[in-house]
């Protein structure tokens, strides 16, 4: 089953300083499926022993995947449906790892009227600590004629 998107927001509703949250548990399967996915099956991600090996000293999850969640908080909850990602940038702070708890956060920052567009902070996060920060422009419809 699909989960329900939340009612979208039209440019005309967005003010500076809104934000919106989700926390997922990353899993085994996660990694795996985004492997599959993907084609990147550099084994830092799948491989234990190798990444045993590695300064992180266990598997991590493919950085990427918590850049997923921003895009689901966009898509999903805010702006939401009909908003378009224009850009965004990535800083990748602290690894995540498997059962890691990611809470992905986007706030509004900037709002670009004459374009019907929208600057936001985001942050994803594992036990309060930043393991991924970045910024997004996204495009937001305009609420129709009436």
């Amino acid at each position: 089953m699909m989960p329900t998107a939340g009612k979208p927001y039209y440019f005309e509703d967005l003010a500076v300083g809104l934000e919106a949250s989700m926390a997922r548990t990353v899993t085994e399967g996660d990694i795996v499926a985004y492997a599959a996915l993907s084609g990147d099956y550099n084994p830092i991600h799948l491989d234990p022993e190798y990444a045993a090996k590695t300064p992180f000293k266990a598997r991590i999850a493919h950085g990427i995947l918590s850049a997923g969640y921003i895009s689901a908080v966009f898509g999903m909850q805010l702006p939401g449906p009909g908003s378009v990602y224009i850009s965004q940038t990535l800083n990748f702070k602290a690894p995540v790892k498997i059962d890691d708890v990611v809470v992905t956060t986007v706030k509004l920052i900037e709002l670009v009227p004459e374009k019907k567009r929208a600057k936001f902070e985001t942050v994803c996060s594992v036990g309060g600590k930043p393991v991924l920060t970045g910024e997004a422009v996204l495009m937001i419809p305009a609420r129709p004629a009436a």
